[in-house]
This record gives C-alpha cells, sequence and structure tokens, in this order.
C-alpha cells in the first residue's frame, strides 16, 4: 500500500473528471473525516486516513484490501473503474439517465435502451453518464 505517484493521480483524476466534472475534490475534502486515493497490487482503494493507518500495520503480502476500490491500473497503465466505484461517483454525476421499470431489465442483460424506456435524462448528457 502506498501513496499514488503524480502519474497515477493524473490519470485517476482524469477518468474522474469525465463522470463527476469538478467534484473530485468533494471525495477528499468531506466533513465526516479526511478520505485518501491508495495504490495497492495495481488497484486505487478510497479509504478514510484512520483505516489506511490500520491497514499500514498489516504487512503488504497479508493485506487483500482495504477501503473501496475505484478501479485498477493495466499493465499497459491504463486505468479502468470498478462496478464498487459507483457509490460514490453517483451523487456527484454531471450527466443522468432514470430508465423506466420495464427498460431495466433490457439494460442488465446487454441490450440497448430504446427512447421509450427513459424515464428522464438531464440536459446536455454527454457520453459518460450514470443510469439510474
Amino acid at each position: 500500500m502506498r501513496p499514488l505517484t503524480d502519474e497515477e493521480t493524473e490519470k485517476l483524476f482524469k477518468k474522474l473528471a469525465h463522470y463527476i466534472g469538478d467534484n473530485i475534490r468533494l471525495l477528499i475534502d468531506r466533513e465526516d473525516g479526511n478520505y485518501c486515493f491508495r495504490y495497492h497490487k495495481d488497484r486505487v482503494y478510497y479509504c478514510n486516513e484512520e483505516l489506511m493507518k490500520q491497514a499500514a500495520t498489516i504487512s503488504r503480502k497479508e493485506l487483500i484490501s482495504f477501503g473501496t476500490c475505484l478501479g485498477k491500473f493495466t499493465k499497459a497503465q491504463k486505468f479502468f473503474l470498478h462496478i464498487t466505484a459507483l457509490d460514490y461517483l453517483a451523487p456527484y454525476a454531471k450527466w443522468r439517465v432514470w430508465l423506466k421499470p420495464t427498460a431495466e431489465q433490457q439494460f442488465l442483460y446487454g441490450n440497448n435502451v430504446l427512447k421509450n424506456g427513459v424515464g428522464r435524462m438531464t440536459e446536455g448528457t454527454g457520453d459518460r453518464l450514470i443510469i439510474y
């Protein structure tokens, strides 16, 4: 477990900026405590500083996970978000689409959502959005 390098931090923040824009600072400066990003076994974790200090007492070899896994770096050093990051990205998302209950099943099975399956949509929706 170690802090992110400048290059890794830049890639992480670029990816997060696609989804939540300037709200990245709200992930770090929270009222309920100080939160940080940590790198462990090619994965980026988001956790409270107290949890991070407790996890630091465990050896790297024995430490499996801590906090919430936001995503991972590939061998080519590209960053991919995991589904576990959705709980932290959804409240700050720039663009959102709400599906009707009839279209939810189609979306979950990987099919395209038809226009009549969209309940409502935010203005100026881009290509990286959060679906409710």
